[in-house]
């Protein structure tokens, strides 16, 4: 946690130039990335600095934390409204909890848990917006569908009306160099665009985070998921 809540605003101001310099590389703008600020284990107070000083997008991993913040800044966030999204590994028996009150749910891996989304969706009169994680590394430890695996999960979520297919999400290994792993996401991304596999344009890459949000933005991100880089060092880890 930074010494003082006011670091918060010193340390987004350096990410933003950061995020400048590598969209100019990209050959895009500073408008064209979303700062998603990644507040597991963050206070509300945290929460509302980074909304004063101008972060809208705020990600949580857990459901039980993420609805009582949702709650909580209802209450006490008199500024320009939250958009919450999911970023973490979700539960299938978890998701009637967040149907509705999330702007992006990052974390769709598996045609079973998009189906109980769609279907929790219809009934709540809503579409969801969802991306589909992707296990670019071929990690065993971490979830995701294979890269191989991404067209086929494309084709099924095609079919279902309660969803909307915004885009791709992954997270490479921490402290390596992930341009390859960026690169092919983009890729992935690319083709499913090109040969009209979704019903619709494909818009949202997220990937990137403290530590390589520069080379995923030169990759192509339009959002990237930064934790200690606005907020400082985490606090221990809070399990639901």
């Amino acid at each position: 946690m930074p010494n003082n809540l006011a670091d918060i605003s010193i340390n987004l101001n350096a990410v933003k130039e950061k995020i400048s310099a590598a969209a100019e590389r990209s050959g895009r703008g500073f408008s064209d990335v979303t700062i998603l600020a990644a507040s597991k284990t963050r206070s509300a107070e945290e929460i509302i600095e980074a909304a004063a000083a101008g972060v809208s997008v705020f990600g949580e991993n857990y459901v039980q934390e993420f609805l009582k913040k949702y709650e909580l800044l209802k209450q006490r966030h008199d500024g320009p409204d939250i958009s919450w999204h999911i970023i973490g590994h979700l539960q299938k028996n978890k998701v009637k909890y967040i149907i509705g009150k999330t702007d992006l749910i990052h974390s769709v891996d598996d045609i079973g848990l998009a189906k109980i989304m769609d279907g929790l969706s219809k009934s709540n009169r809503t579409v969801s917006n969802v991306l589909i994680e992707v296990n670019i590394a071929g990690e065993k430890s971490k979830n995701g569908v294979p890269p191989d695996k991404v067209f086929g999960l494309v084709g099924e979520i095609n079919g279902l009306r309660g969803l909307s297919l915004k885009g791709l999400m992954a997270m490479p290994p921490p402290g390596e160099d992930n341009r390859r792993h960026f690169r092919l996401l983009k890729e992935l991304f690319d083709e499913i665009n090109n040969k009209n596999i979704y019903r619709e344009k494909l818009s949202v890459l997220s990937m990137g985070t403290s530590g390589d949000f520069e080379t995923a933005i030169e990759e192509g991100a339009t959002i990237v998921r930064l934790g200690t880089v606005i907020f400082g060092a985490r606090p221990p880890k809070n399990k639901e």
